[in-house]
């Protein structure tokens, strides 16, 4: 069994990047039956998914150490700031709180 200190435990750049493209995969796909099912507004998935896909570039970048992201990557703001319930819940459980 491998010590989850040592470094024979770290994963390496390739497998952090497989990661982090499995998990917006499977992001999308979330977001794409949630689309099946229900009648979703085009621009707000549109949105989304382009919101998506500035944080895995985000994340790619850090994993690169290419230093920090451009600021003009960054997402517009509508005038509603606070998350959605379900997202707050969500990170709530992400951070065990």
């Amino acid at each position: 069994m491998k010590d989850p200190g040592s470094e024979e435990s770290m994963i390496t750049a390739a497998e952090a990047r497989e990661l982090i493209d499995d998990v917006f995969e499977e992001e999308a796909l979330v977001i794409g039956g949630m689309v099946a099912l229900h009648e979703l507004d085009e621009d707000a998935v549109w949105g989304l998914i382009r919101s998506l896909d500035i944080i895995r570039g985000k994340a790619l970048r850090r994993l690169e150490k290419e230093g920090p992201a451009n600021s003009g990557d960054s997402p517009a703001r509508g005038p509603n700031l606070r998350p959605h319930p379900a997202i707050e819940d969500f990170l709530l459980a992400l951070r065990g709180a």
